[in-house]
């Protein structure tokens, strides 16, 4: 028994050394709907994932999930291994599966945003007494800025959505802004990041729709980790590293992030508390 362990040590050792074992598994990266569509998402967010699988010595396969809900839930039961979600979508993970943040997004060398309202200039809104009676658009049902902040603060106002609206649809972010301009939505909810991106990419014209409410500042988008995946704290600690790394990085090659995005910083659970916070009191998050 010890001479058969002995040449069985032996011939996993020269395997390994061929590369005749299986390498560990890719890691899979999910990316929220940054973009305004699929394949823009994957080319943009491709350099991130090969400079993390440069980084990890790992292969890092990157999969554009659709919808915030969607990515939350595919980080909860292991489709996804890394994500970079919004808050709302992490908090979500978080509370169901375990999931953690190891690092924040900074947009222009900040690690928080914006939600905003928006109108078309001519609607008669300026503030958000005057939605009563007319037509408002959610982001889905993951969104932060989209969905949980505006329900939050309309819960505040002591709005109810259903009954203060004559119609009410949930719709990805760039369409609730094209509608908008457009005059076929009267309001909807948005991120500044996402209105400036989409006036600079020429998609919309920035006199054609206006700010009419700003939230308090909220926690940039963050790179979470699996329940399981965070168990490896070496692993984390070399993730984090390769991310803070990023803000140097994008010096050579500023392809690694899109536009205005300046690098990532290192955060826990804490930073995103006040997601949490109004996910309880809105009653879209149950305490465990």
């Amino acid at each position: 028994m010890q001479r058969f362990c002995r040449l069985l040590a032996i011939l996993l050792t020269a395997m390994l050394a061929n590369g005749t074992l299986a390498a560990e598994p890719p890691l899979k990266f999910g990316v929220g709907l940054f973009q305004p569509d699929k394949d823009r998402n994957d080319a943009t967010y491709r350099p991130l994932a090969n400079y993390l699988s440069a980084r990890l010595d790992r292969p890092v396969e990157l999969r554009t999930v659709d919808s915030w809900e969607g990515l939350a839930k595919s980080l909860a039961n292991g489709e996804t291994d890394i994500a970079l979600m919004g808050p709302w979508g992490y908090v979500l993970a978080n509370n169901e599966a375990g999931a953690q943040v190891v690092s924040t997004i900074l947009y222009d060398g900040k690690p928080e945003y914006f939600a905003i309202m928006v109108t078309y200039p001519n609607s008669g809104i300026n503030s958000v007494a005057d939605l009563k009676g007319r037509s408002f658009a959610f982001g889905d049902k993951g969104s932060t800025s989209g969905y949980l902040i505006p329900l939050h603060y309309f819960m505040t106002q002591g709005i109810n959505p259903d009954t203060h609206f004559a119609r009410i649809l949930h719709t990805r972010h760039q369409a609730i802004e094209t509608q908008v301009t457009q005059g076929a939505l009267d309001a909807g909810a948005d991120y500044n990041r996402n209105r400036n991106a989409m006036i600079e990419q020429g998609l919309i014209k920035a006199d054609q729709s206006k700010i009419f409410w700003q939230s308090a500042p909220l926690p940039n988008d963050a790179v979470a980790v699996s329940k399981a995946l965070y168990a490896d704290k070496a692993f984390v600690a070399r993730l984090q590293a390769a991310l803070t790394d990023i803000g140097k990085a994008l010096k050579t090659n500023p392809a690694l992030l899109p536009p205005h995005y300046t690098g990532f910083v290192s955060r826990d659970n804490a930073f995103y508390k006040p997601i949490r916070d109004a996910g309880l009191a809105t009653g879209k998050l149950q305490a465990k």
